[in-house]
């Protein structure tokens, strides 16, 4: 049966080993001007790499130039198709026909995949991208599982189709939205979105005839983040969505953190691979969603909501608390490397407060089960003389941990559960 390719986000190098280590297929990266994430961390030199690096475990890159471009932008759209074309790209991610008419013209051989903000919402539309030379048509997340699966039954068999199964869901159709240019003069449509929508309104009235009188509208404590929407999250529709044959399931989230990659990352990883075996053991019926939906729930800082997935008319995708802390749970650290003079001691970059007799529980990739311990020692990264806590002062701050277990690999995840000793 058809095995779907993971599809995971890469502001940066590092970001993607982690991807990759806890079992994506493939990652989307942008460019620091012309994606629709332009305060990612990839930049020219670490786009290089990242194709590099992926190459060499048989992995994939495709590189997003999904903003809508003005006249002036054409410059620097030419420079970068040449480019992503010499790095070797594995596909470019477009939604405006004039810069879709560019790589066809630049670089004729190049993958091209229709970005979600081109709003394909129909069969006439994929089958107009796959005639237009598209490989890939991305479908806006609007639609509703009948939707799609009339899409992959009469589509083109030559064009693949991807879609989201976790992540932000625009407050915008598709990101179609003008609000942060209004409010913020930071064009959403231009890759540099402020995320107003997620920001805590209060709302006015003012009278008719006086329109300098403005009076406050109350709202109670759950009325005041009227833009903002929960989280997508398709876990529970993982067999449904393998059975249309949908060709690649994509993760939001070039702006998180590693330890929210890796989480949801290996999550459904799992969940897609249980799911095959099952089904080719004609046991499909045990498929458990709830076992990877509680490592999902560790990571959330918003509610989650099937979107339209399943019900066009679903009602149950505002997050009308806007964002909030995971009380549960925190990265912790990730693992650099292993010190080479004393045994079980690893040098981590911690991302949080540690302290001794914290409970740390270590992402094990390929699997959602987690390794726990709590921390016994501690050393100073340049005196390695013993401390009992650390704080990450600076970006990158590390640190020498007593971890019981051997042969962790680098990039390894460990977070820290709260409130327990």
């Amino acid at each position: 049966m058809n095995k779907p390719e993971l599809l995971a986000p890469a502001g940066s190098l590092e970001k993607a080993k982690v991807a990759f280590m806890y079992g994506a297929d493939a990652v989307y990266a942008g460019t620091s001007k012309l994606s629709l994430r332009t305060r990612a961390d990839m930049n020219s030199d670490t786009l290089k790499d990242t194709i590099e690096y992926a190459h060499s475990i048989g992995k994939k890159v495709y590189v997003a130039l999904n903003i809508y471009a003005h006249d002036e932008d054409y410059d620097e759209i030419e420079k970068e198709v040449r480019r992503l074309d010499e790095i070797h790209a594995d596909a470019i991610i477009a939604s405006d026909v004039g810069v879709i008419e560019k790589i066809k013209e630049i670089a004729p051989n190049m993958e091209i995949h229709i970005s979600t903000q081109a709003n394909t919402v129909s069969l006439h539309s994929a089958n107009f991208w796959a005639k237009y030379g598209a490989r890939r048509v991305i479908l806006a997340r609007e639609l509703n599982k009948e939707n799609i699966k009339y899409i992959m039954e009469n589509k083109s068999k030559d064009l693949e189709i991807e879609m989201f199964i976790h992540g932000a869901i625009c407050f915008a159709y598709s990101g179609r939205c003008y609000l942060s240019k209004y409010l913020n003069g930071r064009c959403a449509n231009l890759g540099d979105c402020a995320q107003s929508c997620r920001w805590q309104y209060n709302l006015t009235a003012s009278e008719v005839n006086n329109p300098d009188s403005k009076i406050n509208v109350d709202f109670d404590e759950k009325g005041t983040y009227i833009f903002s929407s929960k989280d997508m999250c398709l876990i529970a529709q993982i067999p449904t969505i393998i059975d249309m044959g949908i060709d690649s399931l994509k993760i939001e989230g070039r702006l998180k953190t590693d330890y929210y990659l890796a989480t949801v990352v290996r999550s459904y990883r799992k969940a897609i691979d249980d799911y095959i075996l099952l089904k080719e053991q004609n046991r499909e019926n045990e498929y458990n969603k709830d076992k990877y939906l509680q490592e999902l729930i560790k990571v959330k800082t918003r509610g989650l909501s099937e979107f339209y997935f399943s019900d066009s008319n679903n009602q149950d995708i505002h997050d009308f608390d806007g964002k909030s802390e995971n009380l549960e749970y925190e990265y912790g650290a990730k693992i650099i490397s292993k010190d080479s003079n004393m045994e079980n001691v690893y040098i981590v970059e911690i991302r949080n407060k540690l302290s001794l007799k914290d409970n740390l529980e270590i992402l094990v990739p390929n699997s959602i089960d987690t390794l726990k311990f709590n921390i016994e020692k501690l050393y100073d990264i340049k005196t390695n003389e013993e401390i009992n806590t650390i704080n990450p002062g600076v970006k990158g701050q590390q640190v020498k941990m007593y971890i019981p277990f051997e042969d962790l690999k680098e990039n390894t995840i460990i977070r820290r559960k709260k409130g327990v000793k």
